[in-house]
């Protein structure tokens, strides 16, 4: 059943004031180049992306694109260049396994211009893990572009490779979640990025009738990232309104500033989380 429509306020302002927004150092950026046929066919469902995302925000790094390709060396060398020369972090997803198809860290290295070779840690681990059974196949898991780090924490033993500003994860959603927290680990010490912030309010109005209000305060904060997000068939809220950034204060600002715009009876909760 339709909810019905609440009043808005008798006037809006024809604009909120001015306001500055503190200076803050430029946050580092990352981006994701997913491989994988089966992505593309609708075999398999993506799930590491969120994931990332979630890890990539909690550290203060933006993550601003995501790129899905087919397991094909020249498309990998040619996205992995232009993501890795375009952003501060990129992570492929997928392709690091022993089979046919598994052809990213060629397209790595030839973006790189750089020879796929054997590591010899790596390709000892592997011997020590799988003893008699270990095959060539096996040891193909060794193959890393040439100069690849081994990067490693006390926690997670097992090595997850990075090139340069590029990170080569597993495609398998278990593994590459295992991988995660080395990747936390190794940019906390590298990046100069604050926080995020985020500040949420939940209304019963709809879309049309919050745009007014959502403009008037996505002028004065464009330094603060305002989402708005629909919801259906819930008794509790309509639309659920997000105010994200790296400066609390100014999320605040924008977060009270709309509050304050909101009609009797509004809003129905407010949220805050630093993620």
């Amino acid at each position: 059943m339709a909810l019905p429509a609440l009043p808005l306020p008798a006037s809006l302002p024809a604009s909120l004031p001015a306001s500055l927004p503190a200076s803050l150092p430029a946050p580092q950026t990352a981006a994701a180049l997913v491989i994988g046929n089966e992505l593309l066919s609708g075999k398999v469902a993506e799930a590491n992306v969120h994931g990332l995302a979630r890890a990539l925000r909690g550290l203060g790094v933006e993550f601003r694109r995501v790129v899905v390709i087919l397991d094909e060396v020249d498309e990998i060398a040619r996205e992995v260049e232009s993501l890795a020369k375009a952003h501060d972090w990129l992570f492929t997803s997928g392709g690091v396994g022993p089979t046919h198809d598994d052809v990213t860290v060629v397209g790595v290295a030839k973006a790189f211009g750089v020879e796929a070779v054997i590591d010899p840690t790596l390709a000892k681990m592997l011997r020590d893990h799988y003893k008699d059974r270990c095959t060539d196949g096996h040891l193909r898991m060794a193959l890393v572009p040439k100069g690849a780090q081994l990067e490693s924490t006390a926690d997670v033993r097992w090595p997850t490779l990075r090139f340069r500003n590029v990170w080569l994860m597993p495609g398998v959603p278990e593994i590459f979640r295992m991988k995660l927290p080395v990747v936390i680990e190794k940019i906390e010490h590298t990046s100069r990025s604050a926080r995020y912030v985020s500040r949420s309010v939940f209304t019963k109005m709809d879309e049309g009738d919050l745009k007014p209000l959502l403009d008037a305060v996505v002028a004065r904060f464009a330094d603060v990232g305002v989402g708005s997000y629909p919801k259906w068939q819930d008794p509790t809220y309509r639309t659920k309104l997000t105010f994200d950034g790296r400066d609390g204060a100014r999320v605040t600002e924008a977060h009270d500033a709309f509050v304050a715009l909101l009609p009797p009876g509004e809003p129905q909760a407010l949220e805050e989380s630093q993620d």
